[in-house]
Order: C-alpha cells, then sequence, then structure tokens
C-alpha cells in the first residue's frame, strides 16, 4: 500500500509551481538596479539566490485569480513586486529580531551585518513598490486604487505588528491572547495577496472579500504552525526566549501557573534538546494548548465551508488549509 504524500510537501509544490515565474521576475527585476557598493549589491544577490525563496504570497495571488476564473498570468509582475516587498519587510523582522540564521541557513542581518540589510531591505521595498506601480498602470482607476489601498494597509499592519512585538521582549506576564492579536495583524499581507489575486481575475465584489477572507485565515493557520514548530526546535527557541517572546503554545500553557513555574525554571538553564523536549511535553499536554488547537481546526472546517461556495472553487484552497494544520493537531 502506498504511502500517501504528505499534505504540505504538496502545498510547496504547489507554491512553487505557481510562484517560479514571478521569482524569476523579481530576481531579475532587482539584478537590472545599478548597485554603486558592491557589498550591498552581494547582499541583495545572496538574499534572493540564497535564502527569499518566496512562492508563496505570488503562488498565493496566482491561486485566487483562477478560483474567480481568471487567468494567473495577469498576476506574475504584481506577484514579483508582492516578492520584492515582503523580502524587504523579512530582512528588517531578522534585525529587530537579531536572527543570524533561518534553519541552515545565514541571514542577511547575520552574513553581513545591520547595516547593510538595513539598506538591502529598503532597496527591496524601493524595487518593490516601483514595481508594483508598474505592474497597475493598465488596470482600470478603481482597481488600481483597489490594490494599492490593499498594499498600504497590508504593510501598516505587519510594520504595526512588529513595533508592539518588540514590547513583548522578556515579558513574562504576556498572554496568549495580546500576542495572537499581533499575530493577526501579521498575516496581512497573505489577505492582501489573495484579495489582489481576485481583484486581477476580475472576481464580483462577494468572491474579492471571500478570498480576502481566505488569505487572512491561511496566513493564522500558518503561522500558528510555525509557533507549533519554534517550540520543536532548541536553537529558535533560545532565539524566542532571548531576542522576541516565547512561541504561542508556551504562553497558552502559561494560563496554568504551576505550568508557568515549571517552565520558566526550564528556560533559565541551557537551551538543550533535553530541555527542549521536556517543554515541549508540558506544552502539548495542557488542557489550554487543546483547546486552543480544537479552535484553530473549528476556524479551518469554516473557511473550507466558505471556499466552497465558490463558483470556480480549487481542490488546491482546501489543500491549503489543511496542510496548515497537519502534524500540529
Amino acid at each position: 500500500m502506498a504511502i500517501p504524500d504528505k499534505l504540505m510537501l504538496r502545498v510547496k509544490a504547489l507554491l512553487k509551481e505557481r510562484g517560479q515565474k514571478p521569482l524569476e521576475i523579481a530576481s531579475q527585476e532587482l539584478s537590472r538596479q545599478k548597485i554603486a557598493f558592491a557589498p550591498l549589491g552581494e547582499a541583495l544577490n545572496y538574499f534572493m539566490k540564497e535564502v527569499w525563496l518566496d512562492y508563496m504570497h505570488p503562488g498565493l495571488m496566482s491561486l485566487a485569480c483562477e478560483a474567480v476564473g481568471g487567468n494567473q498570468e495577469d498576476t506574475m509582475d504584481a506577484g514579483a513586486a508582492f516578492v520584492l516587498l515582503a523580502g524587504g519587510a523579512d530582512i528588517h523582522d531578522d534585525i529587530i529580531d537579531q536572527s543570524v540564521t533561518k534553519g541552515s541557513r545565514l541571514t542577511v542581518f547575520g552574513k553581513f551585518g545591520k547595516d547593510i540589510a538595513i539598506l538591502a531591505g529598503d532597496a527591496l521595498l524601493f524595487a518593490g513598490l516601483n514595481m508594483l506601480n508598474e505592474a497597475t498602470k493598465a488596470l482600470q482607476e478603481d482597481k488600481k486604487k483597489q490594490v494599492l489601498d490593499s498594499v498600504r494597509q497590508a504593510f501598516l499592519g505587519i510594520t504595526s505588528a512588529e513595533a508592539q512585538e518588540t514590547s513583548f521582549r522578556g515579558k513574562e506576564d504576556l498572554t496568549w491572547q495580546e500576542f495572537f492579536n499581533v499575530l493577526k495583524l501579521k498575516v496581512a499581507v497573505a489577505s492582501s495577496t489573495t484579495k489582489i489575486g481576485a481583484i486581477l481575475g476580475n472576481g464580483s465584489e462577494k468572491e474579492i472579500e471571500m478570498l480576502s477572507h481566505f488569505g487572512e485565515t491561511f496566513g493564522i493557520l500558518n503561522t500558528v504552525r510555525d509557533e507549533y514548530i519554534d517550540v520543536f526546535e532548541a536553537d529558535e527557541l533560545r532565539n524566542r526566549a532571548a531576542n522576541e517572546c516565547l512561541p504561542l503554545p508556551i504562553l497558552l500553557t502559561f494560563q496554568d501557573p504551576a505550568k508557568k513555574s515549571t517552565i520558566l525554571q526550564l528556560l533559565k538553564q541551557p537551551t538543550t534538546n533535553e530541555i527542549t523536549e521536556k517543554i515541549l511535553d508540558i506544552t502539548m499536554d495542557s488542557k489550554e494548548t487543546r483547546k486552543f488547537t480544537a479552535e484553530m481546526r473549528a476556524l479551518m472546517e469554516k473557511e473550507l465551508q466558505q471556499v466552497s461556495t465558490l463558483q470556480n472553487c480549487l481542490s488546491e484552497l482546501s489543500l491549503l488549509l489543511q496542510a496548515s494544520l497537519e502534524d500540529i493537531i
């Protein structure tokens, strides 16, 4: 009997297929920029080729466009602009969080230092805004305004979220509700990409709103997944404890004073794999975490029902939602 493919592996393949061309367009656009200072050019080249393989944002835009009966080719340039814009925000986020590595790779901050990283993030934002302006020139004025307003609101949202998140560092009385409210602001870009995809696909107002909400829900579920994964990884947990705030499942567990005390004592020790496993066992076994994961599953089920009403409903949209909670719940 064949073992079924992991849903997340299928999602990654799907988004890569959809996002490959916009990523290439974004890289080509950046390579046309004349960077006078060689180390800055090296940092941008490193980021685009080694770090920022962003298939998700253009992939979501493409799927949303097709879900309302549009042609995914109409999203290529706008999707490429989002690759650059989200990339600039990501570099700045790494600086704020002092993230030297992500996975097995050095971040731009880790490899080139703070000053170059700030300027590389700026360069990506400027290039992305210019590219977005070019991508929307041929649109009707009302559609262009919708697109630009959506982008403005999305990036103001994540900027506000990052600013608020800096105040959470070392805050032992941080509630999971405070953190979750910021998390919801941070997914504004995912919501914007699906909304813009529906706009570019000439969707109705109802379809545009529905797909914007889909992007928000997918963003929440996917970010929650990342929060759970951070509890599994000793290096990431160590960095979160030192430079950011603790992952959401731990904050949920902190509702139990006894478990909170135990975890805080464990975090005072070197964050070895053994310590991480102890924290993980306490966290995943808590009733607070189990209750929250049940709520996330209910959120997913509700969204699955909503997207099934789309006239051109894609099975890929359901796959995205279901994969977000795979191996977590």
